[in-house]
């Protein structure tokens, strides 16, 4: 799966990340979780391998050359309800700041949720912790329906 983007950018590629790319998608991940310690590159490389590893598992990425601009990972859950129907989760959605307001997230949010329909799957869920209204409309415009209760729970600090 390669494709243009939905900008006309003749140079923007969709498709999913590679372990050649884990340097410029760990650089895009800045852009998302600014305060996160930078990850051992070994470890970097472990939790590659293992996602990639993964049956279901998929993070795709919006590339201008070699470097990823905007990404997005695509979880699909095998399932014992709904007839078997898997069902699949969307997370890790970032666009650099630099190429923001283009589409590319969009387009890689099409580009998983076309994916999970094409593993049929009967439902896609995406959760947010983002109180902006922006934000909350993009997802929205992408086909999402605010119609559900999330809740989550984190793991303690070690102490």
């Amino acid at each position: 799966m390669a494709e243009a983007a939905t900008d006309g950018a003749a140079d923007i590629v969709i498709r999913p990340v590679a372990a050649g790319d884990l340097p410029t998608l760990l650089a895009l991940y800045r852009h998302l979780n600014h305060d996160d310690p930078d990850m051992d590159p070994q470890l970097a490389r472990d939790r590659f391998a293992a996602i990639s590893a993964h049956p279901g598992m998929t993070i795709f990425a919006a590339f201008e050359g070699d470097i990823a601009i905007s990404s997005v990972t695509l979880v699909v859950v095998p399932n014992l309800t709904r007839r078997g129907a898997s069902y699949a989760l969307i997370e890790n959605v970032v666009t650099h700041v630099d190429h923001r307001q283009r589409g590319y997230a969009r387009a890689l949010i099409e580009a998983a949720v076309a994916t999970a329909w094409k593993q049929n799957c009967y439902k896609v869920m995406l959760l947010t912790g983002s109180k902006e209204p922006a934000t909350l409309r993009f997802y929205a415009n992408c086909g999402f329906s605010q119609d559900k209760t999330g809740f989550q729970i984190r793991r303690p600090a070690a102490g």
